[in-house]
Protein backbone atom coordinates (compact mmCIF):
# COMPACT_ATOMS: atom_id res chain seq x y z
CA UNK A 1 0.00 0.00 0.00
CA UNK A 2 1.16 3.69 -0.78
CA UNK A 3 0.65 5.31 2.75
CA UNK A 4 1.63 9.02 3.94
CA UNK A 5 0.51 7.79 7.36
CA UNK A 6 -2.20 6.60 9.16
CA UNK A 7 -6.22 7.52 7.19
CA UNK A 8 -3.57 8.01 3.95
CA UNK A 9 -6.29 7.28 1.56
CA UNK A 10 -8.53 9.67 2.27
CA UNK A 11 -5.48 12.08 2.08
CA UNK A 12 -4.17 10.92 -1.43
CA UNK A 13 -7.76 11.50 -2.20
CA UNK A 14 -7.80 15.15 -1.09
CA UNK A 15 -4.20 16.03 -2.63
CA UNK A 16 -5.50 14.02 -5.87
CA UNK A 17 -8.83 16.55 -6.06
CA UNK A 18 -6.46 19.70 -5.18
CA UNK A 19 -4.01 19.10 -6.84
CA UNK A 20 6.28 16.20 -17.42
CA UNK A 21 11.32 13.72 -21.93
CA UNK A 22 14.85 14.26 -21.72
CA UNK A 23 17.57 12.59 -20.15
CA UNK A 24 20.48 13.87 -18.02
CA UNK A 25 23.24 15.77 -20.01
CA UNK A 26 26.47 14.66 -20.08
CA UNK A 27 27.65 18.04 -18.92
CA UNK A 28 29.14 18.14 -15.29
CA UNK A 29 26.43 20.26 -13.40
CA UNK A 30 27.55 22.46 -10.64
CA UNK A 31 26.42 21.21 -6.90
CA UNK A 32 23.42 22.76 -5.72
CA UNK A 33 21.66 22.02 -2.58
CA UNK A 34 17.95 20.96 -3.16
CA UNK A 35 15.60 24.22 -3.02
CA UNK A 36 13.14 23.63 -0.39
CA UNK A 37 10.17 21.59 -1.15
CA UNK A 38 7.00 21.37 1.01
CA UNK A 39 5.57 18.57 3.17
CA UNK A 40 2.05 17.58 2.21
CA UNK A 41 1.99 15.45 5.15
CA UNK A 42 4.73 14.60 7.72
CA UNK A 43 7.82 13.13 6.12
CA UNK A 44 6.28 13.07 2.77
CA UNK A 45 6.97 15.92 0.36
CA UNK A 46 5.12 17.18 -2.64
CA UNK A 47 5.76 15.31 -5.91
CA UNK A 48 6.84 17.31 -9.13
CA UNK A 49 3.34 16.64 -10.97
CA UNK A 50 0.91 19.06 -10.59
CA UNK A 51 -3.14 19.29 -10.18
CA UNK A 52 -4.65 17.87 -13.45
CA UNK A 53 -1.00 17.06 -15.09
CA UNK A 54 -0.75 12.99 -13.27
CA UNK A 55 -1.45 9.81 -15.84
CA UNK A 56 -5.30 9.01 -15.29
CA UNK A 57 -4.92 5.30 -14.17
CA UNK A 58 -8.76 4.53 -15.07
CA UNK A 59 -7.97 4.81 -18.54
CA UNK A 60 -4.41 3.07 -18.15
CA UNK A 61 -5.72 0.43 -16.13
CA UNK A 62 -8.31 -2.69 -16.53
CA UNK A 63 -10.47 -4.17 -14.21
CA UNK A 64 -9.22 -6.36 -11.34
CA UNK A 65 -9.37 -10.07 -12.88
CA UNK A 66 -12.69 -11.47 -12.50
CA UNK A 67 -13.90 -14.18 -10.75
CA UNK A 68 -13.69 -17.37 -11.94
CA UNK A 69 -11.48 -15.47 -14.75
CA UNK A 70 -7.56 -17.65 -15.89
CA UNK A 71 -6.43 -14.30 -14.37
CA UNK A 72 -7.66 -14.51 -10.92
CA UNK A 73 -6.58 -17.95 -10.94
CA UNK A 74 -2.74 -17.06 -11.37
CA UNK A 75 -2.99 -14.64 -8.20
CA UNK A 76 -4.17 -17.24 -6.34
CA UNK A 77 -1.44 -19.23 -7.54
CA UNK A 78 0.83 -16.72 -6.78
CA UNK A 79 -0.10 -16.26 -3.87
CA UNK A 80 -0.31 -19.56 -2.44
CA UNK A 81 3.45 -19.48 -3.58
CA UNK A 82 4.20 -16.15 -1.90
CA UNK A 83 2.83 -17.92 1.71
CA UNK A 84 5.32 -20.75 1.81
CA UNK A 85 8.29 -18.23 1.49
CA UNK A 86 7.30 -16.80 5.48
CA UNK A 87 10.32 -16.66 7.32
CA UNK A 88 12.85 -16.88 4.52
CA UNK A 89 15.48 -14.78 3.41
CA UNK A 90 13.17 -13.25 0.84
CA UNK A 91 10.58 -12.59 3.37
CA UNK A 92 12.79 -10.52 4.95
CA UNK A 93 13.83 -8.42 2.30
CA UNK A 94 9.94 -7.97 1.51
CA UNK A 95 9.62 -6.66 5.23
CA UNK A 96 12.49 -4.02 4.24
CA UNK A 97 10.90 -3.43 0.62
CA UNK A 98 7.32 -2.38 2.56
CA UNK A 99 9.44 0.51 4.56
CA UNK A 100 8.49 4.06 2.57
CA UNK A 101 9.93 6.15 5.35
CA UNK A 102 13.13 8.06 4.59
CA UNK A 103 15.97 7.74 5.06
CA UNK A 104 15.39 4.13 5.33
CA UNK A 105 13.94 3.74 1.78
CA UNK A 106 17.03 5.54 0.10
CA UNK A 107 19.05 2.64 0.48
CA UNK A 108 16.28 0.35 -1.35
CA UNK A 109 18.60 0.51 -4.89
CA UNK A 110 21.59 1.67 -3.34
CA UNK A 111 23.08 -2.28 -3.73
CA UNK A 112 21.75 -2.04 -7.73
CA UNK A 113 23.18 1.42 -8.19
CA UNK A 114 26.72 0.22 -6.03
CA UNK A 115 27.02 3.63 -4.48
CA UNK A 116 25.84 4.97 -0.97
CA UNK A 117 22.10 6.92 -1.79
CA UNK A 118 21.49 9.02 1.28
CA UNK A 119 20.89 12.83 1.96
CA UNK A 120 24.48 13.72 3.04
CA UNK A 121 25.94 11.86 -0.10
CA UNK A 122 23.24 12.22 -3.11
CA UNK A 123 21.24 15.19 -1.77
CA UNK A 124 19.20 15.73 -5.24
CA UNK A 125 18.74 12.03 -6.00
CA UNK A 126 17.27 12.13 -2.52
CA UNK A 127 15.39 14.97 -3.33
CA UNK A 128 13.98 13.44 -6.29
CA UNK A 129 13.37 10.09 -4.69
CA UNK A 130 10.85 11.22 -2.00
CA UNK A 131 9.44 13.59 -5.00
CA UNK A 132 8.46 10.72 -6.99
CA UNK A 133 7.51 8.76 -4.40
CA UNK A 134 4.34 10.61 -4.19
CA UNK A 135 3.72 11.02 -8.29
CA UNK A 136 3.90 7.68 -8.64
CA UNK A 137 2.29 6.44 -5.39
CA UNK A 138 -0.99 8.62 -5.57
CA UNK A 139 -1.62 7.42 -9.26
CA UNK A 140 -3.25 4.25 -8.18
CA UNK A 141 -5.69 5.84 -5.97
CA UNK A 142 -8.16 6.90 -8.62
CA UNK A 143 -8.64 3.00 -9.64
CA UNK A 144 -7.80 1.43 -5.65
CA UNK A 145 -11.02 3.57 -4.52
CA UNK A 146 -12.86 2.27 -7.61
CA UNK A 147 -12.56 -1.13 -6.79
CA UNK A 148 -11.95 -1.35 -3.34
CA UNK A 149 -10.15 -4.96 -4.33
CA UNK A 150 -9.57 -6.56 -1.02
CA UNK A 151 -6.10 -7.99 -0.12
CA UNK A 152 -4.99 -11.82 -0.75
CA UNK A 153 -4.49 -12.05 3.32
CA UNK A 154 -8.27 -10.99 3.81
CA UNK A 155 -8.90 -14.66 1.57
CA UNK A 156 -6.31 -17.07 2.88
CA UNK A 157 -6.01 -16.29 6.30
CA UNK A 158 -2.60 -16.34 6.06
CA UNK A 159 0.29 -13.59 7.95
CA UNK A 160 1.44 -10.72 6.60
CA UNK A 161 5.05 -9.01 6.56
CA UNK A 162 4.11 -5.93 8.25
CA UNK A 163 0.98 -6.89 10.61
CA UNK A 164 1.61 -3.62 12.41
CA UNK A 165 -0.29 -1.94 8.98
CA UNK A 166 -3.01 -4.97 8.76
CA UNK A 167 -5.86 -2.98 10.30
CA UNK A 168 -4.80 -0.50 7.77
CA UNK A 169 -4.46 -2.19 4.77
CA UNK A 170 -7.80 -3.87 5.04
CA UNK A 171 -9.59 -0.29 4.38
CA UNK A 172 -7.38 0.34 1.45
CA UNK A 173 -7.63 -0.62 -2.03
CA UNK A 174 -5.25 -3.78 -3.17
CA UNK A 175 -5.28 -2.72 -6.78
CA UNK A 176 -3.35 -1.52 -7.96
CA UNK A 177 -0.43 -2.06 -6.26
CA UNK A 178 1.05 1.29 -5.20
CA UNK A 179 3.71 -0.05 -3.66
CA UNK A 180 4.82 -1.47 -6.75
CA UNK A 181 4.00 1.80 -9.05
CA UNK A 182 6.44 3.65 -7.18
CA UNK A 183 9.08 0.95 -7.10
CA UNK A 184 9.29 0.69 -10.54
CA UNK A 185 9.25 4.74 -11.27
CA UNK A 186 11.96 4.71 -9.10
CA UNK A 187 14.10 2.00 -11.14
CA UNK A 188 13.21 3.89 -14.28
CA UNK A 189 13.98 6.94 -13.09
CA UNK A 190 17.28 5.35 -12.23
CA UNK A 191 18.19 4.00 -15.56
CA UNK A 192 18.46 7.33 -16.44
CA UNK A 193 20.48 8.53 -13.92
CA UNK A 194 22.96 5.77 -13.58
CA UNK A 195 22.08 3.88 -17.24
CA UNK A 196 25.15 1.22 -16.76
CA UNK A 197 23.44 -0.14 -14.27
CA UNK A 198 20.30 -0.79 -16.13
CA UNK A 199 20.06 -4.46 -15.75
CA UNK A 200 20.68 -4.65 -12.06
CA UNK A 201 18.12 -1.91 -11.41
CA UNK A 202 15.65 -3.17 -13.49
CA UNK A 203 15.87 -6.15 -11.61
CA UNK A 204 15.71 -4.86 -8.06
CA UNK A 205 12.73 -2.39 -9.79
CA UNK A 206 10.94 -5.89 -10.22
CA UNK A 207 11.65 -7.49 -7.01
CA UNK A 208 10.88 -4.59 -5.18
CA UNK A 209 6.82 -4.78 -6.55
CA UNK A 210 7.33 -8.80 -5.88
CA UNK A 211 7.72 -8.25 -1.94
CA UNK A 212 4.26 -7.51 -1.81
CA UNK A 213 3.39 -10.98 -3.08
CA UNK A 214 5.88 -12.09 -1.23
CA UNK A 215 4.18 -10.12 2.23
CA UNK A 216 0.54 -11.39 1.30
CA UNK A 217 -0.34 -7.64 0.98
CA UNK A 218 -0.80 -7.64 -3.06
CA UNK A 219 -2.09 -10.03 -5.79
CA UNK A 220 0.31 -10.69 -9.07
CA UNK A 221 -1.89 -8.16 -11.08
CA UNK A 222 -1.74 -5.36 -8.52
CA UNK A 223 1.49 -5.37 -9.41
CA UNK A 224 1.30 -6.05 -12.99
CA UNK A 225 -0.96 -2.97 -13.55
CA UNK A 226 1.28 -1.16 -10.31
CA UNK A 227 3.74 -1.44 -12.57
CA UNK A 228 2.14 0.24 -15.51
CA UNK A 229 1.24 3.49 -13.45
CA UNK A 230 4.80 3.79 -12.40
CA UNK A 231 5.97 3.72 -16.08
CA UNK A 232 3.46 6.46 -17.11
CA UNK A 233 4.31 8.51 -14.09
CA UNK A 234 7.38 8.28 -15.46
CA UNK A 235 6.79 9.51 -18.90
CA UNK A 236 4.75 12.46 -17.82
CA UNK A 237 7.86 13.32 -15.76
CA UNK A 238 10.18 13.48 -18.55
CA UNK A 239 8.75 17.49 -19.42
CA UNK A 240 8.86 18.67 -15.68
CA UNK A 241 11.61 20.93 -15.90
CA UNK A 242 12.28 20.68 -12.21
CA UNK A 243 12.37 17.04 -12.51
CA UNK A 244 15.20 16.79 -14.88
CA UNK A 245 16.85 19.28 -13.55
CA UNK A 246 16.99 17.23 -10.46
CA UNK A 247 17.44 14.14 -12.63
CA UNK A 248 20.81 15.61 -14.46
CA UNK A 249 22.15 16.85 -10.90
CA UNK A 250 21.44 12.97 -9.61
CA UNK A 251 23.60 11.39 -12.06
CA UNK A 252 26.16 13.83 -11.41
CA UNK A 253 26.02 13.14 -7.88
CA UNK A 254 26.03 9.03 -8.57
CA UNK A 255 29.43 9.96 -10.44
CA UNK A 256 31.08 11.34 -7.66
CA UNK A 257 30.05 8.91 -4.99
CA UNK A 258 31.70 6.26 -7.33
CA UNK A 259 34.52 8.10 -7.45
CA UNK A 260 34.79 8.82 -3.89
CA UNK A 261 34.15 5.25 -2.90
CA UNK A 262 31.08 5.67 -1.69
CA UNK A 263 29.73 2.21 -1.63
CA UNK A 264 26.13 0.80 0.02
CA UNK A 265 25.72 0.91 3.43
CA UNK A 266 23.20 -2.42 3.32
CA UNK A 267 24.41 -5.49 3.14
CA UNK A 268 24.77 -5.98 -0.70
CA UNK A 269 25.74 -9.85 -0.67
CA UNK A 270 22.46 -10.95 2.25
CA UNK A 271 20.05 -8.91 -0.47
CA UNK A 272 21.57 -10.71 -3.15
CA UNK A 273 21.33 -14.19 -1.77
CA UNK A 274 17.52 -13.04 -0.70
CA UNK A 275 16.69 -12.38 -4.19
CA UNK A 276 18.77 -15.66 -5.58
CA UNK A 277 15.49 -17.72 -3.37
Amino acid sequence: MFRFSTGAAALGLALLAAGCGTTPSDKPVAKVAPAPVKEIAPGYLAGYLAAGTAPNSLSLVPPPPAAGSAALARDEEAAKAAVAQRGSARWNLAIQDAELKFPKAAETFSCALGVEVSEQTTPRLYVLLRRTLVDAGLSTYPTKNLYKRARPFTQNGAPICTPQEEAELRKDGSYPSGHTALGWAWALILTQAAPDRADAVLTRGRAFGQSRVVCNVHWLSDTDEGRMMGAATVARLQSNADFTADLAAAREEILAARAAGKTPKRDCAAEAAALAE
